[in-house]
């Protein structure tokens, strides 16, 4: 659900103030990320929902960065807990945004056996997790003690792909010497480096072979998975009281003279994101992508806003960006045998196309996680996930 703004035009807002919020469970509140003046509040261009509502803040550079001491949380609940997380405004940092408070509450009948921390980052590009993971490992394993607080889950596994040799070393040196024991329970597992494994259903197959049923979520089948980012999140949330208002963000791509991964505050345009960070602009820019080249989306403009989700920023040239011409479907099936949810892409847009929206659901357009292998491997060049972008937009209008 969307968020009311709290503060008006003209307002003055500290570092971490409440800027807007909803009644609604499935939601998650905004905060400023610095202090200064509401200048404006109006709609801007938000890279999945095109127009959206944003509070315009000029910033004050004569007052200092806001600092946060460690709380004790020793008497905290598991309530308690997921309260915090809430007002926090976290949500899932490895690009779906969903609200972690929604996550963490696990309806009644249900129980979560299987945590799994998602360390797999496999989009090419970006690194953002690997690198919080080199420099934050403490922090990750208390936000994992704060979820397990919670959960109460039988297995706790620490997912990494294993071109990541250094974060995998460091987890299992900090898992020895941990100081409770269900810390020194926790697996952390190699997997092997491939696209999309940072898919949370697919994660799930990969360690345990179990499958999330068509149309299900992973709790139906007691696992939860949760992003190193958004646990390192809870962990500031909790521990800190901190809210969700800076991220890690890799900025690469082959326009760009120094790529890396940076510290940004949310609501950061990409202009002064790449102004800010050094990373310097090379050449022409064909294209500019917020996440990564398979499932991140183009930009229109250099206005749009960092979010609490953006992992990546790409800056690409004409021949990393190259587009092509759809031609006729050659009935090869490659799209059927990369998809990682065994769906059939091709069924999808012949329906789409027909305008046959009843039918999609019954294909389970869903269940189709834009993870873009089917465009990759298409060598007719159909953009297969334009058409089922367009069709899942369709179903829910119908709705």
């Amino acid at each position: 659900a969307p968020n009311e703004p709290v503060v008006k035009k003209g307002d003055c807002v500290e570092e971490g103030q409440l800027l807007g919020t909803s009644e609604s469970f499935i939601s998650s509140p905004v905060h400023s990320s610095v202090c200064g003046k509401v200048t404006d509040i109006k709609k801007v261009f938000h890279h999945s929902l095109g127009p959206a509502p944003a509070i315009f803040i000029e910033r004050d550079d004569t007052k200092e960065d806001r600092t946060y001491t460690t709380q004790n949380i020793e008497n905290l609940s598991a309530k308690d807990i997921v309260s915090k997380v809430r007002d926090a405004g976290l949500v899932g940092m490895g690009g779906a945004a969903f609200p972690t408070h929604v996550k963490l509450s696990v309806p009644e009948g249900k129980k979560i056996e299987t945590l799994i921390v998602n360390g797999a980052e496999c989009e090419p590009y970006l690194t953002c997790d690997h690198a919080l993971m080199l420099s934050s490992g403490e922090e990750i394993l208390k936000g994992i003690e704060l979820i397990v607080k919670v959960l109460r889950p039988r297995d706790i596994v620490i997912a990494i792909e294993n071109n990541k040799k250094g974060a995998i070393s460091a987890f299992r040196k900090a898992i020895k010497t941990a100081a409770t024991e269900e810390l020194k329970s926790i697996k952390v597992v190699a997997l092997e480096t491939k696209y999309p494994q940072g898919g949370e259903k697919q994660l799930i197959k990969a360690i345990s072979g179990s499958e999330v049923p068509p149309g299900g979520l992973p709790l139906d089948i007691g696992f939860l998975v949760q992003n190193v980012g958004t646990v390192n999140a809870i962990y500031e949330a909790v521990y800190l009281n901190k809210p969700l208002t800076q991220r890690i963000v890799t900025i690469s791509g082959d326009c760009l003279e120094r790529p890396g991964n940076y510290v940004l505050r949310v609501g950061t345009t990409i202009l002064d994101a790449l102004e800010t960070s050094g990373a310097k602009l090379r050449g022409e820019v064909k294209k500019v992508i917020v996440g990564g080249p398979m499932m991140g989306f183009a930009q229109p403009t250099m206005d749009a806003p960092i979010l609490k989700s953006t992992s990546g920023l790409l800056f690409l040239s004409e021949k990393a960006a190259r587009s092509f011409e759809e031609s006729p479907c050659v009935k090869c099936a490659k799209c059927v045998d990369v998809c990682p949810m065994n769906l059939v892409p091709t069924d999808l847009m012949k329906n789409i196309k027909a305008g046959r929206w009843d039918i999609l659901e019954d294909l389970y357009i869903a269940d189709c996680m834009e993870c873009g292998s089917c465009n990759y491997s298409c060598p007719a060049r159909i953009p297969l996930v334009h058409y089922i972008k367009e069709g899942k937009a369709a179903v829910q209008r119908k709705k």
